[in-house]
């Protein structure tokens, strides 16, 4: 098995952290709006008639006229027809560096073709379902537990969200405790319970419209790079049933919007150790990213419970799952255990999970990326579009901030999820939402003038690299970033 990971240097986490503390301190530098008028005009106007006369039709029978989050931008979603390495094609014909990359599981780029191959000869010969076992499920299980030390056992999901929900319920089981401790600002799915806390460190039920409060009695949240703050809670919980497990995104919340420590995630192994909760790593974005063993490889840190998706599914539909140590995924079984004592089984399914496609096309990109040693390659490129971007930021002198975790890529112009919330100073609150919106609405208008220069970005702030990538094609890339960045001014002078 390939042993390499995609990050070169960890990053200098204080350093990071203050800039992004001096970032939302000062007003906001933002294309101006002349600049915008013109990309919506002489670009989305112009150059994307189609893509608005079908997201116009679609509003009549979507609500907002997408599927998914991912796709809302600025003036309005783009209709995407082709995806191919690190490019993007949409329904007009423009073309586009890809670094959204479906938000994270193209490792080694879009639709590569020796993956497409099996899936079709797959297709051909089986189907995509039968309802029934299919070897490339004990494949796939296989190789994820060869990959990575912790997972002694692999149980597939139809999500993240579904596996997050599934460790929830093994946690619980397995030691007996109630309560869920998670990492303010982190994603883990859009279930009841883990709507706790998402985005903005300390928002607490605030962020999670539709969940009745009462959902939250067992769920925390402690704050980025505070032992501390997670002791507190993990204490008093030993007086209200205890916690069952402490959740966390091993790069930080938000993959790393808030970059932690490097020694942060053993602080929070201990912890769990002290207390006997279990540590469940969410590697849905950094697992098969940062290296074949995950973040928890490069971090040495042993988790109870690991969470997948995206990636092992090769970006294919049906990409989740939980693996972890024999002692608590035997919670996924049957009847008796190993010693012959009966078990409770907790609750979960999924008419479509492991389905034949999914699993055949997750393994073979898993095998492709450790063949190719993808996750390194991908990291390189991701060196190389940071250091790019830090040098744009100090040519024309903004505030922004770049910064990677390999092939995870950070460019902040506004640090919107950089803020967080003190409810012992309830009097700040308003202020906090209020500087919230306005740097969202800021991020988008940034995203649009990525894409109207051909780059697509997460949300405007992440970008992800691939092993399709080559040092030329993010220099060329970078030039177009130059011309984003040429635009911006101080708003509000």
């Amino acid at each position: 098995m390939d042993t390499r990971f995609a990050i070169t240097d960890y990053h200098d986490t204080t350093a990071v952290n203050k800039a992004l503390d001096e970032l939302i301190a000062k007003p906001i530098y933002s294309v101006s709006k002349e600049a915008l008028a013109a990309y919506v005009d002489n670009y989305f106007e112009a150059k994307c008639a189609t893509s608005k006369a079908m997201i116009s039709e679609a509003r009549q029978v979507i609500p907002g006229g997408v599927q998914h989050n991912l796709a809302f931008n600025y003036p309005f979603p783009l209709v995407f027809t082709k995806a191919q390495d690190c490019f993007l094609y949409d329904i007009d014909g423009n073309k586009y560096f890809d670094f959204l990359q479906a938000g994270g599981p193209t490792v080694l780029g879009s639709n590569p073709p020796q993956i497409r191959e099996q899936v079709i000869d797959l297709l051909n010969t089986c189907g995509p379902s039968t309802g029934l076992f299919h070897e490339f499920e004990y494949k796939l299980a296989k190789k994820i537990s060869d990959s990575v030390e912790t997972v002694q056992m692999f149980r597939m999901q139809g999500s993240g969200t579904e596996a997050c929900m599934t460790a929830v319920r093994v946690a619980r089981l397995a030691t007996g405790k109630k309560n869920i401790i998670k990492m303010g600002g982190a994603y883990h799915g859009w279930s009841d319970q883990l709507g706790y806390g998402i985005r903005v460190p300390g928002s607490k039920f605030t962020q999670a419209n539709g969940v009745p409060l009462y959902l939250f009695k067992h769920t925390q949240e402690f704050f980025p790079n505070d032992l501390e703050d997670l002791e507190r809670k993990l204490r008093a919980n030993m007086f209200r049933g205890g916690t069952a497990a402490v959740f966390i995104e091993p790069v930080g919340p938000e993959s790393g919007t808030t970059p932690l420590d490097f020694d942060f995630n053993k602080g929070v192994e201990r912890l769990c150790r002290k207390y006997g909760a279990l540590l469940i790593f969410d590697e849905v974005v950094t697992g098969f990213r940062i290296g074949m063993a995950g973040a928890q490889g490069y971090f040495g840190v042993s988790p109870d419970l690991t969470i997948f998706g995206k990636v092992i599914a090769g970006g294919y539909p049906g990409a989740g799952g939980v693996g972890g140590k024999k002692e608590y995924m035997k919670y996924l079984g049957a009847g008796l255990d190993d010693s012959g004592m009966k078990i409770k089984k907790a609750f979960t399914g999924g008419t479509m999970t492991a389905n034949p496609l999914s699993c055949c096309a997750g393994y073979y990109t898993l095998e492709e990326i450790d063949r190719t040693n993808a996750c390194q390659k991908a990291g390189q490129m991701g060196d190389r579009l940071t250091k790019g971007l830090q040098e744009l930021i100090r040519k024309y002198n903004l505030p922004f901030v770049a910064y990677n975790e390999g092939s995870i890529c950070h460019l902040e112009t506004v640090g919107t999820m950089h803020f967080s919330i003190n409810w012992k100073k309830p009097w700040t609150i308003p202020g906090v939402i209020k500087a919230t919106d306005a740097r969202k609405a800021e991020m988008t208008h940034m995203g649009a003038a990525y894409m109207a220069e051909g780059l697509v970005t997460l949300a405007g702030s992440r970008l992800y690299t691939s092993a399709a990538y080559t040092p030329e094609l993010i220099d060329e890339a970078l030039t177009r970033f130059d011309k984003v960045f040429a635009t911006v001014e101080l708003l509000n002078k």
